[in-house]
């Protein structure tokens, strides 16, 4: 399968797309980050550009409303499978290629979208200079990550992933300009089985099992950060 120049694995989604996709519906089930977005900078009527698309889970969301909607994926094979679920939204494009290397014009984008999606923090400056030559003036980037500094998947974060320090991220994204929005979204799975499907493709196995020994249910109390900032 063809990955593009600057793509960077994302084991989760590229290894075990039909988990992801249930990890996708059972993200936010009383929708949160939607309406937050919103109430920063309204999409309807602009040109959306959603980052690191996978299957194209959010941009039938964009296109009900969006003038244009470019959804851009490195993994050839989940291009294949964003195109076939918007075939039918006539102003919605996907394209492949990296966050490093967009395939849009300058000063062409009203609103940006990245979800869980290369914008992690230290690393991701080539990308930032992307942003830089793709938004329009007035436009307003979204990037929504973990926030490792609380909630019970903020715990489990932290801990199987040391590394990423939510101090460090967070001072990375305000020294830039980006203000954040603290969101209490979740998790709620249909099944425990599904709950299981998705912490083994999200955490080691060892870290997977610790978890899934230390928590009972189908549901998962999440919080994450929604940075934005204007152009």
């Amino acid at each position: 399968m063809s990955i593009a120049e600057g793509g960077i694995p994302s084991p989760n989604i590229w290894q075990h797309p039909k988990v992801y996709e249930i990890e996708n519906r059972a993200v936010d089930p009383n929708g949160v980050i939607e309406p937050a977005m919103r109430a920063i900078r309204d999409w309807a009527g602009g040109n959306v550009l959603d980052i690191g698309c996978g299957t194209g889970f959010y941009l039938p969301m964009f296109a009900a409303t969006a003038a244009k909607v470019v959804g851009v994926e490195p993994h050839g094979g989940l291009v294949d499978a964003a195109r076939r679920r918007t075939r039918s939204l006539p102003n919605v494009e996907v394209r492949q290629g990296s966050a490093q290397r967009l395939p849009v014009p300058d000063a062409s984008v009203d609103v940006m979208h990245a979800r869980w999606a290369y914008f992690f923090g230290p690393g991701c400056e080539p990308g930032l200079t992307e942003l830089d030559r793709v938004m329009r003036r007035g436009g307003t980037a979204f990037v929504i990550d973990n926030d490792g500094s609380r909630s019970t998947f903020g715990q489990w974060f932290s801990t199987s992933y040391p590394m990423i320090k939510a101090p460090v991220v967070e001072r990375f994204w305000a020294d830039r300009g980006w203000q954040r929005t603290r969101l209490d979204m979740g998790w709620r799975f249909e099944s425990r089985a599904d709950l299981e499907a998705v912490v083994k493709i999200e955490f080691t196995p060892e870290d997977a099992r610790r978890i899934l020994a230390s928590h009972t249910g189908v549901e998962v109390d999440y919080a994450v950060n929604l940075w934005s900032r204007g152009y």
